[in-house]
């Protein structure tokens, strides 16, 4: 049997799993990501890769191909993370290089996570489509995108970043990567709550609320959970609405995908008051097809199973080849 790993490097949480030429997932390892160091990540993720390995009684050099889906900015030429946000301060993360020499193979794929999504959706869906898109709506903002059967990575790797797209001219919001107007910085679990404040101290001040926006624990998780019964909750899910209308429409008249999965936990947690909508009105603002948006079936799993499905397809995600 050949065995392939599948490796999913978040900010928070570090994941490797290994499984056979189906996807199955036989074995499975995880940590928290380490946070002292670029070293200390590399080999955080050699650790559960070889953890994962011993699960099955599978030799790491007899491993057939891996996949690395990370947080990012990446760099695909030297296989490294340089400098990445959610992780300040680390540098760089050598990633390809080590676990090239640990599985003892070339046949290591770098993704950026929202890549390896759309990799992942591709190579589970009933239809294996050419033309379709993975974004994720978590405490950041992304998309993978397919075209004509070509996975979009971009000469460095970072191909998909709508979340930088800008949604709002007058960029009342800034994002975390310090820009204005982004689709992130009104959209994203960590912005939400940002976003609610503005609005409670700005255009919707004369709005009654009991959210507790000047509270520093103050999250995106109180504003869904009040949605309904809060009259400022209620304006920002509109409001948010409205962007994640644009940012969708923009995706969708960009690239043309004849499905769009979803994932992340904004979406996964609230996918009637996130999704809803997009579903709803993207009929009247898109000039090409109208894509099929669901939430993904795969749940938290999406990002591994598109880096373990990267391996067996050579980064394609095309089962067919």
């Amino acid at each position: 049997m050949a065995y392939y790993v599948g490796v999913d490097l978040g900010a928070t949480n570090l994941r490797a799993v290994v499984g056979d030429d189906r996807a199955e997932v036989l074995a499975r390892a995880e940590t928290a990501t380490p946070r002292t160091s670029g070293i200390a990540i590399t080999e955080a993720v050699l650790r559960v890769v070889r953890e994962a390995c011993a699960e099955v009684g599978l030799d790491p050099g007899d491993a057939t191909a891996a996949g690395i889906a990370s947080i990012g900015p990446l760099d695909l030429a030297e296989g490294i993370i340089d400098g990445p946000a959610n992780v300040p301060g680390i540098g760089q993360v050598p990633l390809v290089g080590p676990l090239r020499e640990l599985l003892d193979t070339e046949r290591v794929h770098l993704h950026n996570d929202t890549i390896a999504g759309v990799i992942g959706e591709r190579f589970h869906s009933d239809r294996n489509p050419d033309d379709m898109a993975y974004v994720t709506i978590s405490s950041g903002l992304g998309a993978g995108v397919c075209v004509d059967g070509h996975v979009l990575s971009g000469w460095d790797g970072n191909a998909g970043e709508v979340g930088h797209m800008v949604v709002d001219p007058d960029g009342r919001m800034t994002c975390g990567c310090g820009r204005d107007g982004h689709w992130e910085a009104y959209c994203s679990g960590n912005n939400i709550p940002k976003y609610a404040r503005h609005l409670g101290h700005t255009e919707a001040a004369d709005v009654p609320t009991d959210l507790p926006i000047d509270d520093p624990d103050f999250s995106a998780v109180d504003v869904f959970e009040a949605h309904g019964s809060d009259p400022l909750a209620d304006r920002v899910i509109d409001r948010v609405a409205d962007w994640n209308v644009i940012g969708f429409t923009n995706l969708a008249n960009a690239y043309a995908p004849l499905v769009v999965r979803v994932g992340g936990a904004v979406a996964l947690n609230n996918p009637e008051v996130v999704l809803d909508p997009v579903r709803e009105r993207l009929e009247e603002t898109t000039f090409v097809n109208v894509p099929d948006v669901r939430l993904t079936d795969m749940g938290d799993d999406v990002v591994v199973k598109g880096a373990l499905a990267s391996a067996i397809t050579g980064g394609t995600g095309d089962r067919t080849a």
